[in-house]
């Protein structure tokens, strides 16, 4: 993850006012408006279109049509009505991992997908700070019990582990990971295809404002948006290069999650997911990214955390098996354990040819297997397995 917003200077108060009426004008994500933002002004871009000049551009003219209806007093007052505040790049809150936006800028092909020139924000976080350590964890919405366990437990665990949890705020998987992290008492953001004063789904209301208190809750779109499903899959970009790695939990072939984890791999992001039943439709579309080379297998917070840190670092515990006092034996003491009967008793000898170990070994290794109470003695020289 990278990125030059730290060098960028802090725009003009005429600009930043200029940015937050274009952000009404213009869709999220528009590449066209990102790059003449970027490489001219949102000034410039709002004097050619109140000038009325390039109209025959259907794009141009579609601008120029809101640009009556886009009051920059009026969004200020709806963002201070939430206590939302709007930033852009060289401010000291603005992520500098957003600006790996731009090389794809070109690839994007029928993706809107520029560098966003300003976010709303809403909450006590700090954006940059939350970004710098975070993990995205997204997923269905018409989610399982099986996948709103496992997303609130991941989301638990990374809030443990000191990482801040990015999420859509959308009913599901979603809301799973968000609560699972608060409920840790760790912090979480919620990237948003509406307006920060119109908190979507409504049904997730409460949930978005206790997120806000502490976190964040984030968009591109200007207050008073609505979302829209084009304005769904290009905040998804947003929630891809926020974090720096996005985990997949439940998602059936046509997901939006996994346009979210298409952009994370688009920028050589980590991309893990977690496995569900095979005959589920829920995660036939997991399984199907997981087919793909480039993203990993998780099954906890630690697998997650081990996958976004530097090599050597934050590595997961070795999973394993129950183990019983037998795993500790020397391999040729299993090996005579084996020749034992665990009913008859035998001599020393037979037990001997049975296990292929000299003689003088096995009586030397029977009379530690008793001590260990593995094996009975039943007279002089007859030995069986002790039944436990």
């Amino acid at each position: 993850m990278g990125g030059v917003s730290h060098l960028r200077p802090t725009v003009s108060a005429d600009e930043r006012r200029a940015r937050i009426v274009v952000s009404r004008i213009v869709e999220p994500g528009d590449v066209d408006a990102c790059r003449l933002v970027r490489d001219h002004s949102a000034a410039a871009l709002l004097r050619r279109l109140r000038a009325g000049t390039d109209l025959d551009k259907p794009k141009v003219r579609d601008w120029s049509e809101r640009v009556s209806r886009a009051d920059h007093d009026h969004l200020m007052e709806r963002a201070a009505a939430v206590g939302a505040r709007y930033i852009c790049p060289g401010d000291d809150e603005w992520p500098c991992a957003l600006d790996d936006l731009e090389r794809l800028e070109d690839e994007a092909g029928d993706r809107r997908g520029g560098v966003p020139f300003g976010l709303w924000v809403r909450g006590g976080g700090h954006l940059g700070r939350l970004a710098e350590r975070s993990v995205a964890v997204v997923g269905a919405r018409a989610s399982t019990a099986y996948g709103e366990h496992v997303a609130g437990d991941l989301a638990f665990g990374c809030g443990e582990a000191g990482f801040s949890v990015i999420s859509g705020g959308a009913f599901g998987i979603d809301a799973a990971a968000h609560r699972g992290v608060l409920s840790q008492g760790a912090l979480t953001t919620a990237i948003l295809a509406s307006g920060v004063d119109r908190l979507y789904p409504p049904g997730n209301t409460d949930l978005l404002k206790r997120i806000a208190e502490s976190g964040l809750v984030v968009s591109e779109a200007a207050p008073g948006c609505v979302p829209s499903r084009s304005r769904f899959l290009v905040r998804n970009r947003l929630i891809a290069s926020l974090a720096q790695g996005t985990v997949v939990v439940e998602a059936a072939l046509r997901s939006g999650s996994l346009n979210t984890a298409r952009w994370a791999l688009d920028l050589s992001r980590p991309v893990m997911g977690v496995p569900g039943p095979v005959t589920a439709g829920s995660s036939a579309g997991v399984h199907q990214l997981l087919r793909h080379p480039g993203t990993v297998l998780v099954t906890d917070a630690a697998e997650v955390i081990e996958h976004i840190s530097p090599a050597g670092v934050g590595l997961a515990p070795l999973k394993q098996g129950p183990t019983s006092p037998r795993d500790r034996l020397h391999p040729r003491s299993r090996q005579l354990l084996d020749a034992i009967p665990t009913v008859m008793a035998a001599s020393s000898q037979s037990i001997a040819r049975a296990a292929g170990l000299s003689h003088a070994d096995v009586v030397a290794r029977l009379h530690g297997l008793e001590h260990l109470g593995a094996v009975v003695r039943e007279d002089a020289d007859r030995w069986r397995i002790a039944r436990p």
